[in-house]
């Protein structure tokens, strides 16, 4: 159980802003906020000098004509312009929205509307050509633009003015009368879905649903006093406005902000973290790295290393039963971490005590690798209508591999019969904000929220999902197959570094395959093949062909891949295959690869 810091109010009445108070008060001193220079060192700031500027900005969006209550949109990167930007509106009062930076100008549009909001800050030129046209559309509100990269600000506001203009027109009583005006059931943000199908839905998140899930996450979570976070996921989507800005002022905790996130594993080598938490994609590039790199190690090196992981696993697996592991497991445990220490020295792990992993199924081979070094990665599932965490594994409090835990405190859950995942609890929101403030509920008459996971529940309480409700494929025959089932047996094999299968309404399945383009060179090179190796390569294609069949082996028939596709090119966010937290966007890459997938079922 993390340290609870004093808390400057009753739970069910504190606000950011009061928090925010208190580590001005408590732990001015410690850093709160890092950034990277032009330079690669990183520009720091304390709790006290966060608030400052907090202060400071909130006089300038004031002058601006923000109001109490009113939705601000930002469209901008990991940057501290985003972070102390989002704090300033909410001390004002008002309400900062993050839009996804890789959102189409149809989105961006529709969330100006629905949102009515009058301001933007986004970040330059990559953004302006959606939403300057907007500023002269009369079917919504925005009036101004306010732009972080004061270069390519062109006619529109620069932060930086906004912020000089702030620092003129500070009045601390002023700022202070204004913050305490706030009260925990206001609406702290709202957080647009991504939107992969149809237009994204508003989903209001209060103060206090926002404290409620921080207290339960601190009684699973067990983490040092002011523990460091690296900040790399959008703060569009809810882990990260969580894990970025939320929790580090619940805990006085000091972010890390990265703004690209090929950089995450430097970042990590750098900092050496005690806390990392990864989507599934960022896990499996980071074991793609360190399988390349066992790949150079003399045999004996790697056999070592490998005996050590049976022991690690050994431990992991005794724990996870719930058993003391046995004092000659623990004495051979302590010697193996011993030995894997600079291994994970070299991937900035060595100082771990909390690892997670949430937002889409990881895969269990991926899993079963990190524990081979000694890190159980505690995996955790929530929606952006549960305020992110609904439940988690925890070290101290039970975990199953595979599983993603048990509710956390004041959640409850239930498996309705079609075997949807339903939920009810403090975190829990209402219902979605329609454009005129009104709410369209979204619970049933006994307060259940219907999540759209598919999964089950055993003995212990730990959820299992199988995967979503709208995801599911439905063969011809009538038979249902769970796509991420599927596409994380293939990718058990590490040359695959992702998958996709299609067989909705269709007799068999097949699948769209992308090599791993980090473990290619060191697999060809393990197989003696020199010069370049890409995803053509005859050797490859042979192994892709027996990993398949593996997979195959392990799936009943109905789930097999019958025919597949490998693919050249790794999928991305810029290129539009994948959600800015990294998951599929599976209609848009069948909609890209249509022509391949329909072959083949020639």
């Amino acid at each position: 159980m993390t340290t609870i810091l004093r808390l400057p109010a009753e739970p069910a009445e504190l606000t950011l802003p009061a928090l925010l108070l208190r580590n001005t008060e408590d732990h001015g001193d410690l850093p709160a906020l890092s950034w990277r220079t032009p330079d690669g060192g990183w520009t720091t700031l304390t709790w006290r000098e966060v608030r400052r500027k907090a202060a400071v900005l909130a006089a300038g969006y004031a002058a601006l004509g923000v109001r109490r209550g009113e939705q601000v949109l930002m469209m901008m990167g990991n940057r501290p312009e985003h972070w102390l930007s989002d704090l300033a509106l909410t001390h004002l009062g008002a309400i900062p929205v993050s839009v996804y930076g890789t959102a189409a100008a149809e989105q961006v549009a529709h969330i100006v509307r629905h949102s009515g909001a009058r301001f933007a800050i986004v970040e330059g030129a990559g953004e302006l050509p959606r939403w300057e046209p907007l500023l002269t559309d009369t079917s919504n509100r925005l009036e101004k633009l306010v732009v972080a990269e004061p270069a390519e600000a062109g006619p529109h506001r620069t932060y930086g003015s906004l912020h000089a203009s702030g620092g003129r027109l500070h009045q601390p009583d002023a700022f202070e009368k204004t913050w305490r005006e706030t009260r925990a059931e206001d609406v702290l943000t709202v957080v647009y879905t991504s939107g992969t199908t149809g237009d994204p839905k508003a989903v209001p998140i209060t103060h206090r649903m926002v404290v409620s899930n921080a207290l339960s996450l601190d009684k699973v979570v067990a983490l040092p006093d002011h523990v460091e976070h690296i900040c790399y996921l959008p703060f569009a989507h809810i882990a990260e406005r969580m894990l970025g800005i939320y929790l580090p002022v619940f805990r006085a905790s000091h972010v890390h902000l990265c703004a690209d996130v090929s950089q995450v594993a430097a970042t990590a080598r750098e900092l050496h973290p005690a806390q990392f938490f990864g989507v599934p994609r960022v896990w499996e590039k980071m074991a793609a790295g360190v399988r390349a790199a066992l790949a150079g190690l003399p045999v004996e090196q790697r056999a070592a290393i490998e005996r050590m992981g049976e022991t690690t696993r050994a431990h992991i697996a005794a724990r996870e039963r719930g058993e003391v592991p046995s004092p000659e497991l623990e004495t051979a445990h302590t010697e193996a971490k011993k030995g894997l220490a600079p291994l994970l020295a070299l991937a900035g792990f060595d100082r771990l005590v909390w690892t997670a992993s949430a937002s889409a199924p990881m895969p269990l081979e991926v899993t079963r690798f990190w524990a081979g070094l000694g890190i159980t990665i505690m995996d955790a599932w929530g929606l952006t209508e549960t305020v992110g965490v609904c439940t988690a594994n925890s070290p101290t409090d039970g975990f199953r591999l595979g599983s993603v835990g048990r509710p956390l405190d004041g959640l409850e859950l239930k498996v309705a019969e079609d075997g949807e995942i339903l939920a009810r609890g403090e975190t829990v929101f209402r219902g979605y904000l329609r454009a005129d403030g009104t709410l369209e509920e979204a619970l049933d008459a006994d307060g259940w929220f219907a999540t759209g996971d598919i999964g089950r529940i055993d003995d212990d309480g730990f959820l299992w999902l199988t995967d979503r409700k709208k995801e599911m494929i439905v063969t011809s025959t009538g038979k249902n197959v769970s796509p991420a089932l599927v596409e994380n047996t293939l990718k058990e094999h590490p040359l695959i570094g992702q998958a996709l299968v299609h067989g909705d309404g269709k007799s068999y399945v097949v699948a769209l395959l992308v090599p791993d383009a980090e473990v290619l060179p060191a697999w060809a090179a393990a197989q003696g093949i020199e010069g370049p190796v890409t995803a053509g390569h005859p050797a490859v294609r042979e192994e892709i062909a027996r990993a398949v069949q593996a997979a195959n082996a392990r799936l009943n028939r109905t789930e097999q891949v019958k025919r597949y596709r490998v693919l050249a090119d790794e999928w991305g966010p810029e290129t539009g295959e994948l959600t800015p937290s990294l998951k599929l966007r599976r209609r848009a890459i069948r909609e890209k690869y249509g022509a391949e997938i329909e072959a083949l079922y020639g």
